[in-house]
């Protein structure tokens, strides 16, 4: 697979995931194959995606993991993924498993070209492209004009809304590397209870209204109600994300988020009410 077909590929993937795609995104000092864009309510996600169509007698080194992190740093990215046709060095994956670096080898590119055909019929194998997407975006740059929310005030840690932000376990065993893809690369499930507790917004109303229910239906007085909020609610914001993401960085971090937005609306409605 050449590069053109193998950014083609990875692009059309992280489309369907809900990523905004930038093909050939350049920079002051660098040109990045991909620069996705994932937009939430709470502003813009980065992420930054080198595609490397190496022969199998060569392996992804330190080096490009060193220079996407500097790429990722100019533009506060979330995420750094680094595809290849190929493998990773020992040496590469362990750095990546402690940096929050995404590795695809051969492997699991093509897991997630038969997962991705499966759900896309008219593509047939690992060289998924649109020619005429090739001739289109062959050597073009867009520019990406960032919203006031920008991804600088995320935290590195995976996204709620798409697995492509998943953190995998360092080894120096390849073969538990592989079909990692099709993990972290999710297309969109059925309609379901997930997309609810996936978003924010809803989870902080839903904490917010079961923890004041459960509170009264406790029929605690006034000295302890507060108290037993505050714990209902920190259950409940921990917990639900829990039941969608089983990762610990977002659950950590969005149940803090949940719960902190939860207090923040109990002390408002106490100072005004």
């Amino acid at each position: 697979m050449d590069k053109n077909r193998l950014i083609n590929f990875m692009a059309r993937v992280m489309e369907e995931s809900g990523f905004k795609v930038y093909r050939n995104f350049q920079t002051s000092r660098h040109i990045i194959d991909i620069y996705g864009v994932l937009p939430t309510v709470l502003g813009d996600i980065g992420v930054v995606v080198a595609c490397k169509n190496y022969d199998d007698r060569w392996e992804v080194g330190l080096d490009v993991l060193k220079e996407m992190e500097m790429v990722a740093k100019t533009l506060k990215a979330s995420k750094i993924v680094v595809v290849s046709t190929s493998y990773f060095t020992n040496s590469a994956i362990n750095y990546a498993s402690r940096r929050n670096i995404k590795t695809i080898d051969k492997d699991g590119l093509m897991v997630l070209a038969k997962k991705f055909s499966a759900k896309k019929n008219e593509y047939g194998s690992v060289e998924v492209y649109d020619e005429s997407d090739e001739s289109d975006n062959s050597g073009v740059t867009e520019i990406y004009k960032p919203t006031s929310k920008t991804s600088s005030s995320f935290p590195k840690t995976p996204s709620t809304s798409s697995g492509f932000f998943s953190r995998g376990k360092g080894t120096l065993n390849r073969a538990k590397n592989r079909g990692s893809l099709s993990k972290s690369l999710s297309l969109p499930k059925s309609p379901g209870l997930k997309p609810i507790l996936t978003n924010t917004v809803s989870l902080i109303i839903i904490v917010y209204l079961l923890s004041s229910l459960i509170t009264y239906l406790l029929g605690t007085n006034a000295a302890t109600s507060g108290i037993y909020k505050i714990l209902i609610a920190a259950a409940l914001s921990y917990g639900l994300v829990l039941a969608s993401d089983r990762d610990l960085n977002t659950i950590l971090t969005k149940g803090t988020i949940v719960f902190f937005v939860v207090l923040v609306i109990y002390v408002l409605v106490i100072v005004f009410l």
